[in-house]
């Protein structure tokens, strides 16, 4: 016996009817209807079952150990941080408050939303808020090493942890004021899709709520492309001006970091950003049957992509670091490891580079 459901496109006001197991049935604001065979619903029901909340139960836990260690190092010595650690601490915290909410969806997509309208608004609210936060204190820091390197003496001034503490609150404050319409959009309510599970969506003043889906994904997109752009000048300056100065071990590695930062970033959400471009277009204009039917599952794959990045900035930003390395490791010792830790702590002279250490100096790790 056939299944009946309803697939609505709550961002642009369609709605999509999934007559059976095999047809979509489109219907637009023009009354026009338009049949779509579905030959990957099973494909995409599986995922959503098994491999999605796998992706987001290693992220957040890869990410909560490795965002809890950065922040429980650098708050050890809060007093005395150096200006880019000031910044991998917010970052470290924006990205730890961000993991908290990916059980809540893995739950969701296994058995509908569960935790109530409350809950719906606070992690939506706090899912975009550091997801968005998180982004801008990676262009911080970009920008913050090109002051350092590029404008070493002119920066000086400016260069001060007064000055850094401020700007990140303030940025704070812009991203949560860019994030409270999700608190008043997001309800609870059944999802027509998979009846009588529920859903957490913008189910709340419809063609307001509509208009906000289309802000946010504009909010999305500028989240990804303005602090890509800021990376990729303020590290392409870095690495001329390290090249232009004279070669060390030490600064080649600072060269190969800078590069792999902004790689890194670009590759984890540059796919989600296209698919996501694919999607408004396709909501605007006519719609094609085999991206309708190919984008949600893409979308869910690009965005597990990019929030796998979260998990990546300890590795990328503190792990690195020379300083932060030895303290941890002191840590781990302080916990009852101090065997296993024996061999790390003895002192070796070699160099690495490290750019929450400025990338510019040899110094010598304890490994």
């Amino acid at each position: 016996m056939a299944v009946t459901n309803t697939f609505q496109v709550y961002e642009l006001g369609d709605s999509y009817d999934l007559g059976n197991d095999t047809d979509y049935n489109y219907s637009n604001t023009k009354g026009e209807e338009t049949f779509c065979e579905d030959n990957k619903g099973i494909g995409l029901q599986t995922f959503h079952a098994m491999f999605q909340p796998l992706l987001y139960s290693l992220s957040f836990l890869l990410g909560v150990a490795g965002n809890g260690l950065m922040i429980t190092v650098l708050l050890r010595r809060w007093r005395l941080l150096r200006i880019t650690e000031i910044y991998l601490l917010h970052l470290a915290l924006a990205d730890l408050m961000l993991l908290v909410t990916f059980p809540f969806y893995v739950v969701e997509n296994i058995n509908g939303w569960l935790f109530g309208e409350f809950l719906c608004k606070l992690i939506g609210l706090m899912q975009n808020l550091n997801l968005h936060c998180g982004c801008f204190l990676l262009a911080c820091i970009g920008f913050d090493r090109y002051l350092a390197i590029v404008h070493a003496i002119p920066s000086m001034q400016s260069r001060r942890p007064r000055t850094v503490h401020l700007t990140c609150m303030l940025l704070w404050l812009v991203c949560f004021g860019l994030s409270v319409p999700n608190a008043v959009f997001l309800s609870v309510k059944e999802d027509p899709t998979s009846t009588p599970r529920l859903s957490c969506f913008y189910h709340h003043f419809r063609i307001h709520g509509n208009n906000w889906v289309l802000a946010n994904r504009v909010l999305d997109h500028l989240c990804f492309f303005l602090p890509l752009a800021v990376m990729s000048y303020c590290y392409t300056a870095v690495v001329v001006t390290l090249r232009n100065s004279q070669k060390s071990k030490a600064k080649q590695g600072a060269i190969r970091l800078a590069v792999l930062v902004t790689l890194v970033f670009f590759f984890c959400w540059l796919p989600y950003n296209i698919t996501l471009l694919i999607k408004t277009v396709s909501d605007q204009y006519n719609i094609n049957c085999e991206l309708m039917v190919n984008l949600p599952p893409a979308l869910d794959v690009t965005k597990s992509l990019g929030f796998s990045h979260c998990c990546l900035n300890p590795f990328l930003y503190a792990f690195v670091g020379v300083r932060f390395r030895r303290e941890l490791i002191h840590l781990i010792c302080k916990l009852g490891c101090s065997r296993v830790c024996l061999p790390f702590i003895r002192p070796q002279g070699h160099s690495r580079p490290s750019i929450s250490d400025g990338a510019t100096t040899t110094s010598t790790i304890l490994i």
